[in-house]
């Protein structure tokens, strides 16, 4: 199956317009003109805050995150995928304690 993408127009909260290439995901065809932003930041936020909360409790004296995200279109949604280059989901967390 060849993943459809597209670039969209979303709208950040402040009403700037930005394109952003998304793909499809499913069998439905991307099809919508502007689309909210905050679909993709709350799904960040969220994520970023889950991280957070782990590494709280783990408490290292270092801690470093690095994600990449694809925007995805699902069932008319924006939806966050995350992905390396490949579009193969990854995170990357380095943890750093101290003697």
């Amino acid at each position: 199956m060849e993943l459809q993408t597209k670039m969209i127009t979303v709208e950040l909260t402040d009403g700037t317009p930005v394109r952003v290439e998304a793909t499809s995901i499913g069998d439905r065809k991307i099809n919508f003109q502007t689309r909210p932003f905050q679909e993709v930041t709350f799904a960040i936020e969220s994520l970023t805050k889950e991280i957070a909360e782990v590494l709280h409790k783990v408490k290292p004296d270092r801690a470093s995150v690095k994600f990449g995200i694809d925007v995805g279109v699902e069932s008319g949604k924006l939806t966050v995928i995350l992905a390396k280059g490949s579009s193969t989901a990854n995170l990357e967390i380095t943890l750093e304690w101290g003697h």
